[in-house]
């Protein structure tokens, strides 16, 4: 018996990525390998046609899970028994590809949202769900923390919130944890104001904020020092070999959403 979903808006949006990486995952020549999106997917009962012929959406994801596995996979390396905050976590499964590598694991998105996630995914160990916002004050008081390194990850969530969200989320960061590094995927200005995610075009979901690079997202948020940023074009070049020649152009990896690294010192 398959589940039927109900979700629109912003939350809607995780039922279309984990359908782009169950199907990656599926190809010969996957490129990365997701078995419990394959699972769940197949447990679903959801129309994925719009997401099936969202082509942009689909690379994106895969592009950007390439990029923040690695990313995610080196920090952990280089900090064994960090505690890892996911932000907006949806129905990602990270916490799993990366077992072993971390001391605890905390799973943050809305209470609708996690509903949802809760039916598919039985959390217990050192995996943890908390069911509130990303700007909500009070979700660090679910996490336990006793000055171990912090990794706050927030993927696909800033381009869908509003500037004075975006500072509140880094407030509740900077406010609870000492020390901390965040890796958050942004969009260009440009993207947000042109373009549009046609597998999601029925819902509410539309992109709001964006920010052309790390200096001008530390310029919003001193209390954070900017480090790096990877360009998803780097995720792109596994994928389809042209991008080592377009990945060149500035243009190109200018407008490509980006993870930023930002620390909290």
């Amino acid at each position: 018996m398959k589940e039927k979903v109900t979700v629109t808006g912003v939350p809607e949006t995780m039922i279309q990525t984990l359908y782009a990486r169950a199907k990656e995952s599926q190809k010969p020549d996957a490129k990365i390998k997701d078995t419990m999106a394959v699972e769940i997917v197949s447990e679903l009962d959801y129309d994925f046609s719009n997401a099936d012929k969202d082509k942009a959406m689909g690379s994106g994801v895969i592009a950007r899970t390439i990029v923040l596995d690695r990313m995610v996979g080196e920090y952990l390396d280089s900090h064994p028994q960090a505690v890892v905050v996911n932000i907006a976590c949806g129905l990602d499964t990270r916490c799993y590809r990366m077992r072993g590598k971390y001391s605890r694991w905390y799973n943050i998105d809305l209470p609708e949202t996690m509903e949802i996630r809760k039916r598919f995914l039985t959390e217990d160990g050192p995996v943890y769900q908390i069911a509130k916002s990303a700007t909500d004050a009070s979700y660090p008081e679910k996490i336990s923390y006793d000055k171990e390194d912090i990794l706050v990850v927030i993927e696909g969530l800033s381009m869908y919130l509003k500037e004075a969200d975006i500072l509140q989320m880094f407030s509740v960061i900077e406010k609870n944890f000492p020390k901390a590094t965040v890796f958050i995927e942004t969009m260009s200005p440009f993207f947000v104001k042109h373009i549009k995610e046609k597998s999601i075009e029925g819902s509410q979901a539309k992109f709001v904020w964006g920010i052309k690079n790390g200096k001008a997202l530390q310029e919003l948020i001193p209390a954070f020092t900017y480090k790096k940023e990877v360009s998803l074009v780097e995720g792109m070049k596994k994928m389809m070999p042209i991008y080592h020649v377009l990945g060149k152009i500035p243009a190109v990896r200018n407008i490509s959403n980006k993870i930023i690294v930002m620390e909290k010192n």
